[in-house]
């Protein structure tokens, strides 16, 4: 997402806040205008709440089986949504309206690969914020880049991919690059790969994207979210086109507790390695310390 759409509906969930809080105040006069703003600020977390209470909803309904070893207790799940819920509201409310520069050229660079990181739907480059950090701290390279526009079709962010490829590795000096892609950007690589090839391209790492479609894109505005409706023809055609020695660059992490991609098990992908995880949600894919460590480990093996 823009940062200036991201803009104007920051700025619409404080208009929001703001009518609560004028409301509270008509009507309780006695509070004063802290026990106004308190509401109002309630009103937007319950609003926002909400929201994610009905996409864990909709995951559910839409499940794939979750194995014995991956069944999460009460308090578990609360951990979970928990986790995710707060993922949500610093990713949207903080690091995307606040992204940072795109380009970081490590002076000392390690021994892994320049990295291009892809976010997922209605993103934008800032949900990197934490892996940024800690390549940034290992001395790995890395470019960001903003798939726009948002609800366009996913084929047409693979000419930008391209440029941001060819820019990353003629800025290091690396003939490839690794993809490391949340959401819709895993498949937003796939469509780069099935018009450029692999030249440019060292590995492509997913987390959390719907190879097989969402139920959840059902309800998403834009041709992107009808191209990962589960079934479209888009995703029929895009597997297809894919050789096996495609399929073996990629390595697919997903969470079977997955809030977004469901069924959870789309995000696995024939012929890649994939790798399972539990008890984490689907923004929080970007920032949990398993996941980045996996990341790590990944890019650290490139390397070798």
């Amino acid at each position: 997402m823009s940062r200036r759409l991201l803009m104007i509906v920051m700025l619409a969930q404080l208009a929001f806040a703001l009518a609560v809080a004028w409301l509270v105040r008509r009507w309780w006069p006695q509070g004063g205008w802290m026990a106004g703003l308190a509401a109002g600020l309630a009103a937007v977390v319950l609003v926002r709440l909400g929201i994610s209470v009905n996409n864990f909803w909709m995951a559910w309904r839409a499940r794939s089986d979750t194995p014995a070893h991956h069944a999460l207790g009460p308090g578990a799940s609360l951990r979970l949504f928990a986790d995710e819920f707060s993922a949500s509201m610093l990713t949207s409310s903080w690091h995307m309206l606040f992204p940072g520069r795109d380009l970081y050229l490590a002076k000392s660079p390690a021994d892994a690969p320049p990295v291009l990181l892809l976010h997922g739907y209605g993103c934008n480059q800032g949900y990197w914020a934490q892996l940024a950090a800690l390549l940034r701290g290992r001395g790995v390279s890395h470019l960001a880049l903003d798939l726009e526009p948002i609800a366009g079709s996913i084929d047409d962010y693979a000419p930008a991919i391209e440029a941001a490829l060819r820019r990353l590795c003629e800025a290091t000096g690396q003939a490839r690059a690794v993809i490391v892609a949340h959401s819709m950007g895993g498949l937003a690589a796939r469509a780069h790969l099935r018009r450029y090839g692999a030249d440019r391209v060292a590995r492509v790492i997913t987390l959390g994207t719907p190879h097989h479609g969402t139920a959840l894109a059902d309800l998403g505005p834009g041709l992107n979210a009808r191209q990962m409706r589960r079934g479209s023809p888009w995703l029929a055609e895009l597997a297809a086109s894919e050789s096996a020695v495609i399929r073996a660059l990629f390595v697919s992490f997903w969470s079977h507790h997955d809030n977004i991609v469901a069924p959870q098990d789309s995000s696995f992908l024939p012929g890649a390695r994939n790798v399972e995880f539990g008890g984490i949600g689907h923004v929080a894919l970007g920032r949990h310390p398993r996941i980045l460590q996996a990341v790590l480990d990944d890019l650290a093996q490139i390397g070798r």
